[in-house]
Order: C-alpha cells, then sequence, then structure tokens
C-alpha cells in the first residue's frame, strides 16, 4: 500500500507557526525548515507560495521506501523528493542532504526557520541542545521568525536529557534580540502508533515562536 505523509495524524503547532508567518513576513519570503522528514510541512509551505529550504538528512524521508505500519503491515513511504515534484512544487524548494549540525551554515539568514520535533531524536545529543537552537537562530535575518514545536520530559529518562525542554527552559536562549511572541504547551496525551513508534504512546509537547529584532539591541 502507498502511504501518504508518515507523520500527517501526529499533533502539531504548525497552524500558529503558519499565522505568525503570514502575519510577520512577505509573500515569497524564505523558510528553512531543519529535520524536514518527508516534507509533510515543506508542502504546505511551498503551496503557499514561500520559499523553501529544507534540510534532512535521512535518506527514506527525502527518497522514500518500505516501511513497517502499526498492525504488522509494510507500506511503501513517498519520499519529499517524490512528493514535491507529484504536487509541482520542486522548484519551490531547495532540498538539503546534511546533518544539521555537522555542517556549516548551508544558507544566508533567511526570513523565518521552523522545526518540528527533532531535536530530541538521540542521533542529535551528541552535541549541546543549545548549539542546535544557536544554529537556528543564526538563520534567522534581523526581523525574522523563529518557530519550534518540541517533545516535552515525561519520563525520567527525559529529565535528564536536556532535549526534552519545556516553553520555560527554551525561553532562557531568547534573550537581547529576541521576543518571544507565542508558548504554549499541552497535558499528557495518546497518540496512535505510527511509523516509527508502532505502538500507541504518550507525549507532552511544546511550542515557542519569537521574533527577531529588526537592529541589534
Amino acid at each position: 500500500m502507498q502511504t501518504p505523509s508518515m507523520w500527517r495524524h501526529t499533533l502539531t503547532f504548525f497552524p500558529q507557526f503558519l499565522a505568525a508567518l503570514k502575519e510577520r513576513t512577505e509573500p515569497d519570503s524564505t523558510v528553512t525548515v531543519i529535520g524536514a522528514s518527508d516534507g509533510r510541512l515543506v508542502v504546505p509551505l511551498a503551496a503557499a507560495g514561500y520559499r523553501v529550504i529544507a534540510i534532512e538528512r535521512d535518506p527514506l524521508a527525502l527518497h522514500g521506501g518500505e516501511v513497517q505500519l502499526p498492525g504488522g503491515r509494510t507500506g511503501h513511504a513517498t519520499g519529499m523528493i517524490e512528493r514535491l515534484k507529484q504536487e509541482g512544487l520542486h522548484d519551490r524548494v531547495q532540498v538539503v542532504e546534511e546533518d544539521f549540525l555537522a555542517s556549516e551554515p548551508v544558507t544566508a539568514p533567511c526570513d523565518a526557520v521552523w522545526t518540528s520535533c527533532s531535536w530530541h531524536y538521540s542521533a542529535n545529543h551528541h552535541r549541546p541542545f543549545g548549539e542546535f537552537v544557536d544554529r537556528m537562530q543564526r538563520l534567522v535575518r534581523p526581523g525574522g521568525l523563529f518557530g519550534a514545536e518540541f517533545m516535552m520530559p515525561l519520563t525520567q529518562r527525559h529529565h535528564v536529557l536536556e532535549h526534552y525542554t519545556s516553553p520555560e527552559k527554551l525561553r532562557h536562549y531568547f534573550i537581547g534580540d529576541w521576543d518571544v511572541l507565542l508558548t504554549l504547551r499541552t497535558n499528557e496525551f495518546t497518540e496512535q502508533a505510527h511509523v516509527g513508534q508502532l505502538q500507541d504512546h504518550n507525549h507532552r509537547m511544546g511550542l515557542l515562536l519569537a521574533a527577531r529584532a529588526s537592529t541589534p539591541s
């Protein structure tokens, strides 16, 4: 069976980011998406008229392939590159197949940056959490927008890993030239099984949106 986005049923604060983007940026602005996965949130950005720089290193997310589905089934996941071609949006997206933490900045400062539940993955634990945030911040031009949704600590294991954070802790990285526009958090909730998590499971999630000052303070 063919599968749409592997993450289509997962909760997201992306509508809040998109609303802030429409309010604060011009049409045809450039948005960098860190951990772009299979394009679940890249496609709607490009369809809305934005130019997108999509950074992702997972070959399956980029190029598609066979995946294990809940219930012991298998399916073929469409990768981001093919999905963009199907939607006629490939000319609006620059796909960067690199490890965000292991490479030099791949782009000049852009109008906005977004990441969706990416920094908590164990592959990113070899570098300090603050480095991930700092690298994202440096991609945002003066007057631009920073948006991140993230996993909050739930189990004891999460509480000892700084990459599972909270809106309150994340605020400490946004001083000086930054203005925090919005923070949100969920209570613990149960998410249905999906690719990569084949059983129902619990989460807590947070959101932070911030704007960079137009001129240095």
